[in-house]
């Protein structure tokens, strides 16, 4: 008996692009590889015996930030998914940052990048994205860029990488040599291991939604404290439980704070969450630059506040143990604004009493409120 031929439907793949995506993913590997990881700094304060502070430098990475790191993982998400392909005009919106690590590797791949920005973005983030080769693209209202990047992308034929959805996703949260697997790797042989607290400050909130699973993951007793600054809608999702929360005003605190509650904030695994005003973050981020002996960024001083508000506490109640937190970029970034004095009375800040109040906790103890 004859079986007649079977008539089967068939198609191949529009693009081939595999051989590009091997050699993009190479590109992108080597790069990392030439990469040491980034130092975890310990800050010597002999005033809270019992109490070890420790600083992730991410300011170090080859563009300078945190970023980085996220964008790495965007454009071997974006590879890997078949989004980014040899020719594809890549798309952002962001504050600065992530647009300046996202044009490294764009420029890295050859391939074309535009980032959509706030107009109040800093000058030197906008002279760091156009010296990798990058185009700034400014919106006047800092809650357009969503709509205005993917316009944008529309129009070139190209992809809004959207770091704000894919930040959560494009990281793996169980470790391979992600952040929060590198804290606790440089923590292992310290007195106190294992942190009280871990202090996070959220921009996408793919990073403290990375600490928090990990955390979890891996049962540590660690707590997460995410650190919001004064104008963000990030605060009012956690303590409200309203993912529709909604912040009128856009954030002064660069990298951080968002006037939406972003795809990639994830509230249920972090332990606790202050809202930092402004004025407290920049005299926080003065006090740790004369600390340190070099200037770090705003975010970093939200960062600072807040662990240093959980460590006068801890004492208050007699605990030991050893927080951690991140430096996130560099102060040089922010010479026109953050460390100029005449913008910083522009925003009706006295940082005076603030400074003070830090620089005597870290020199004496003395509760910090």
């Amino acid at each position: 008996m004859s079986r007649e031929p079977l008539l089967l439907d068939e198609a191949v793949a529009r693009w081939d692009d595999a051989d590009w995506a091997r050699h993009a993913l190479e590109l992108i590997q080597n790069d990392q590889r030439r990469s040491a990881d980034t130092h975890l700094l310990r800050l010597d304060i002999p005033a809270l015996d019992g109490i070890d502070i420790f600083l992730k430098d991410e300011s170090t990475h080859p563009t300078g930030s945190l970023k980085h790191r996220l964008a790495r993982s965007l454009f071997l998400y974006g590879i890997c998914n078949g989004r980014i392909r040899h020719d594809t005009p890549i798309v952002e919106a962001s504050s600065g940052s992530t647009a300046i690590s996202e044009a490294y590797f764009a420029r890295l791949l050859g391939l074309p990048f535009h980032a959509v920005m706030s107009a109040a973005t800093s000058a030197e983030k906008i002279q760091e994205i156009e010296r990798q080769h990058g185009t700034c693209h400014l919106v006047a209202d800092g809650k357009g860029i969503y709509a205005a990047a993917e316009e944008l992308a529309t129009e070139l034929g190209g992809v809004y990488v959207d770091q704000f959805t894919y930040a959560e996703r494009a990281t793996d949260w169980r470790g391979n040599n992600n952040i929060a697997e590198s804290i606790f790797e440089q923590m292992s042989r310290e007195r106190y291991p294992v942190p009280t607290w871990i202090v996070m400050s959220a921009g996408t909130g793919g990073t403290s939604a990375t600490l928090g699973r990990y955390i979890r993951y891996k049962r540590f007793a660690t707590r997460l404290c995410v650190a919001d600054p004064e104008h963000s809608a990030f605060f009012e999702a956690f303590a409200r439980g309203n993912l529709q929360a909604t912040c009128e005003r856009a954030s002064r605190i660069e990298g951080i704070g968002r006037p939406r509650v972003e795809p990639s904030f994830v509230p249920n695994v972090i332990d606790r969450m202050m809202r930092v005003p402004d004025v407290a973050s920049l005299a926080a981020m003065r006090v740790l630059s004369r600390q340190l002996g070099r200037k770090v960024g705003g975010s970093t001083g939200t960062n600072f506040f807040t662990l240093c508000l959980l460590a006068s506490r801890m004492r208050a109640d007699g605990l030991k143990g050893s927080l951690v937190s991140l430096i996130c970029d560099s102060g040089e970034r922010y010479g026109h604004t953050y460390y100029n004095d005449d913008w910083i009375a522009a925003q009706g800040f006295d940082l005076a009493p603030h400074e003070q109040a830090l620089e005597a906790f870290l020199e004496t103890g003395e509760p910090l409120v």
